[in-house]
This record gives structure tokens, C-alpha cells and sequence, in this order.
């Protein structure tokens, strides 16, 4: 078990890495701050060089490769670190210098059952990407196909198993101090974190997940996904056919092939609306470094360590929510969320409902563009705080890819209304899950305006889906000792108070920053 001592050291050199990028700053505007974060905060900053606008994002980078992957999740959580800093952390790319070759090449020798020469007849040197956990070579099999080989970081999994344990000590920390960083649960965020990127460092899940969402959007026209090479894949190494392809951040190029910018991005709308709501099982890294177009128009995807699944309750809890939303029924979706036990039963339903209309009906009806997502979040995380409803951290992913298929979708074709794209998928699947009660449900034709909602709806279904039922229940959490608690039972007590205040400020500090 990792001393005290090493985490807080961990925490202390992180914090001074968020200090130098000026991250602590907003922390220390932010009325929810634990006063005793407050001054660590101000401690940590003595003597550095602050940027006048905060970067988050390269914060993160420096601090390495788990950072990398926790910032690109807290990227979802407006929440949790605010406004500014989703913004900021939405340009963190996952991009680091590749591993030697000769490190890659006796990785794949030695994780694969037979030797790589006899596997492969060439592999490239120069990798075609390389991220903060894998790198990808082009490469020949010895039967003559082109195939892309991903590879893990020699030692990325003791790297990650190391920083995430003093997430979880930090967070545990965190939570102690009850208020506001208990209400928002950092403990469960980070083991969702963990359980995330446990699965991203196990190639043999990633193949599984690409063999099985192929098979589920095999029927889907224009959509494709490379097949597996299942000989030469292993946990560590993964084998999957070649596409050429024109990436789709290349608008340029996709307009020079002669390509409908706009059909392509409707379809990429559709497909993920396929996946997130009929299958419950969708692609949840889909920024445009992992989307091509090939020259039949068809859009490839490609990098599947991270999947999202929506369970049928889930899903249909999620329809119920966008029928009252889109229709002003606010007392059919307060009722919802009591029925699920989600809002304490102490609160009145109808002063529920009085608070969610207070924030839908000023949008309804209205153009994205005449709409304030940031006034419209601080309406919502009042409504939270106000009826003492804790934060559903499960949801990330969903949040995470709706934000990213809009964002490629826009680029695409920047006149195009994502929501009008999806109304009637939606309205289809509304009308064929919940039976003859959606009847009404035809009148989303006369909503489409409304479905602009939805957006923000899929940012905080983490506080809109109930914990029983439509969400699945939270992971185990670690058993963490606090540092105060073993001060307690510790016949030299004395040494450890000192010790105590340093990693309850340290690892406040760091996780308030972190998540």
C-alpha cells in the first residue's frame, strides 16, 4: 500500500504545476471552496508566473498521460470546474511524442503467440499516431494485407495504476469534508475514471467492443468499421484491417472529392443516435481524429477504448424525460424523478416542477443561437443544490459524445440544426418504446424548435437520470484510511497532525482542480 507520504508529495508537485498554468485561480473565486483550499491555493501560487487567462488544458498535459485522460473527462463536467474551464480543456488533445520504435517492436514480439517476424512482413517505423496510452504503425501481414497495429506504452499501465490510486486517496480527502465536494462525489468520479481507463488499457476489450458494434450497425448504410485481425491481437497489441480514408477535420479535402459535407453530417447525427438510443452501445470517442470519410462517402470510425452502454431502463427513463421537456410537461418529468426516489422524498413534486419550468419555458420554443447554455447550466445546478440531488457521474460518456458529434457535425456543415437532424429518429423511437401513451408524441412535430433543449438535457443527464432503475449502480469504492483517522489511533499522533492538515489541503486542493 502507497504511504501517505508518497500522495501527498504526488498532490503537492501536481499543485504546483496547476499553479504555474494559473488554475487555482478560479478555485479560489469559488464560493463553494473549502476556506482551507482557499489558502493552499494561494500557498501553492507564491513565487510563480501566472498566464492572465488560466490553461487548464496545459496544465494537464504536463502533469502526464492519466492527467491527459482525466481532463478530457472533467471536460464534461461544467459543474464540477466550470465554464471556462470545459471550454479550455475541450482543446486538450491527446497527442504526446511517440515511444522509440525498438521498444514498440519487442512489445509486439513479446505480447503476441508467435514471434512478430513470422506475424508481419513489414511493420513501419514511423507510427501514424501516438496518444498518451497507445501508439499506431502501418503495417503488412505475412499474407500480404495492410492492417494498422496499435500498441500499448511499454509501462503505461503501471503509470496509470500509480496516479489514479492517489486520485482515489485524494478524493476520499475531498469527500470527508462533506458540503458542497460531497454532494458532487469526486469518489465516484474518480472510480468511473478508473473503470474507463482500465478498459482503454486493455486491447483485447477494445477489439471486443469493435468486433461487437460492428455486427450491430452492419445493416446501417455509409457507416464502417475495420474488422479485427484476431491472431495478432492480444491485450497489449491490437491488429485491425487498413481503410484509406480522408480524415474529417480535412473539410477542404472532403470538398474536393466532391462530397455532400451536409449529407455526411447528418448521417454522422443518425449513427450515433442509432448507437446511443437503439442499440445502447455507442462509439464515446468520437472527436474528428477518429472519423474518416472513404471515397464512396461512407464514414469510418475507428478507436474503441472507450464505449458507452445505456441500458433499455435507462433509455426509456431518457424518453419520458425528453417527452415532457419537448411538450411542457413539467409535473410528468418531476413525478419521475420521485418515482426513482432520485429527489429526496422530503421535497414537494410540484415545487419541483415549479423549478424545472422556471428553466424551460424561457427556451422553449426558441433558436439555438437565442439561447444561453451558460445561464441555463446555473439554473440547473441550482435546481440540484436547491432539492439536494447528488450528481450521477454514470452519464459521462453519453454527455461527453453528444457534445463531440455536435461539435464535428457543425464543421461539416455549419448550418446545420442538429436537433431538427434528430426529431423525427427521436420522435420515432419515442412513439415505438413507450406504446400507445407517446400518441402525443406526434405532436413533436410541432416541437422541433424545442428539441434544441436537448443538448443541455444530454449535459446533465448525470442529475436528470435516477440512480435506481434507469441508471446502473455505482462502482465499489476503495476502502481509503484518512489521514486523520489514522492519526487518531496512532500512539505517536503528534507526528501525524502536522502531516494531516498538509494532505487535507494538498489533496483538496489538487482534486478541487482535478475534479
Amino acid at each position: 500500500m502507497t504511504r501517505p507520504t508518497t500522495h501527498i508529495l504526488r498532490l503537492l508537485k501536481w499543485g504546483r504545476i496547476l499553479a504555474r498554468h494559473g488554475a487555482l485561480r478560479g478555485i479560489e473565486n469559488d464560493r463553494n471552496t473549502p476556506p482551507q483550499v482557499k489558502r493552499l491555493c494561494r500557498i501553492a501560487r507564491i513565487g510563480t508566473i501566472q498566464p492572465r487567462v488560466p490553461d487548464y488544458a496545459g496544465a494537464f498535459r504536463e502533469i502526464g498521460p492519466a492527467a491527459i485522460k482525466l481532463g478530457q473527462t472533467l471536460a464534461t463536467r461544467p459543474d464540477l470546474v466550470g465554464e471556462d474551464a470545459v471550454r479550455n480543456l475541450l482543446t486538450l488533445q491527446d497527442s504526446l511524442p511517440p515511444e522509440k520504435y525498438d521498444r514498440i517492436y519487442e512489445e509486439i514480439d513479446q505480447s503476441l503467440n508467435r514471434p512478430a517476424a513470422e506475424l508481419f512482413e513489414h511493420i513501419d517505423p514511423d507510427p501514424v499516431g501516438a496518444a498518451s496510452i497507445a501508439q499506431v504503425h502501418r503495417a503488412r501481414t505475412s499474407d500480404g494485407r495492410e492492417v494498422a497495429v496499435k500498441v500499448l506504452r511499454p509501462g503505461i499501465r503501471e503509470q496509470f495504476a500509480r496516479d489514479i490510486e492517489t486520485y482515489e486517496w485524494a478524493a476520499a480527502h475531498l469527500e470527508a469534508m462533506g458540503g458542497e465536494a460531497a454532494r458532487l462525489r469526486p469518489q465516484l468520479v474518480i472510480a468511473n475514471f478508473k473503470r474507463w481507463s482500465l478498459r482503454e488499457l486493455d486491447l483485447r476489450r477494445e477489439a471486443a467492443s469493435a468486433s461487437e458494434l460492428k455486427e450491430a450497425m452492419t445493416a446501417v448504410e455509409g457507416y464502417y468499421i475495420p474488422a479485427i485481425d484476431w491472431d495478432r491481437s492480444s491485450g497489449r497489441v491490437m491488429t485491425l484491417e487498413w481503410v484509406d480514408g480522408i480524415k474529417i477535420s480535412d473539410v477542404a479535402a472532403i470538398e474536393a472529392a466532391g462530397h455532400d459535407r451536409a449529407k455526411i453530417a447528418e448521417r454522422l447525427v443518425l449513427t450515433f443516435l442509432r448507437q446511443a438510443i437503439s442499440e445502447g452501445f455507442f462509439h464515446a470517442d468520437m472527436h474528428q481524429g477518429n472519423l474518416f470519410v472513404r471515397p464512396d462517402g461512407s464514414i469510418v470510425a475507428i478507436d474503441f477504448g472507450i464505449m458507452g452502454r445505456i441500458d433499455r431502463q435507462a433509455r426509456l427513463w431518457l424518453a419520458e424525460i425528453l417527452y415532457g421537456l419537448t411538450t411542457g410537461n413539467y409535473r410528468r418529468v418531476a413525478e419521475i424523478h420521485f418515482e426513482a426516489r432520485y429527489v429526496p422524498d422530503y421535497h414537494n413534486v410540484d415545487e419541483f416542477a415549479t423549478a424545472l419550468r422556471a428553466v424551460g419555458e424561457p427556451t422553449r420554443g426558441k433558436p439555438v443561437s437565442e439561447l444561453s447554455v451558460g445561464q441555463m447550466l446555473d439554473s440547473l445546478f441550482a435546481i440540484t443544490r436547491d432539492f439536494d440531488m447528488q450528481t450521477q457521474p454514470h452519464l459521462l460518456l453519453l454527455q461527453k459524445t453528444m457534445v463531440m458529434v455536435e461539435g464535428v457535425a457543425t464543421s461539416l456543415n455549419p448550418a446545420i440544426n442538429m436537433w431538427d437532424t434528430a426529431a423525427p429518429y427521436v420522435g420515432n423511437w419515442i412513439r415505438g418504446e413507450l406504446g400507445p401513451e407517446a400518441a402525443i408524441a406526434d405532436g413533436l412535430r410541432d416541437q422541433l424548435k424545442t428539441l434544441a433543449l436537448i443538448p443541455d438535457l444530454i449535459k446533465r443527464l448525470d442529475d436528470q437520470l435516477p440512480r435506481k432503475g434507469g441508471a446502473p449502480p455505482p462502482p465499489p469504492l476503495p476502502e481509503i484510511e484518512l489521514i486523520w483517522e489514522r492519526r487518531r489511533s496512532d500512539a505517536n499522533g503528534w507526528r501525524f497532525a502536522l502531516t494531516a492538515l498538509i494532505a487535507a489541503a494538498a489533496g483538496a486542493v489538487a482534486m478541487w482542480a482535478l475534479g
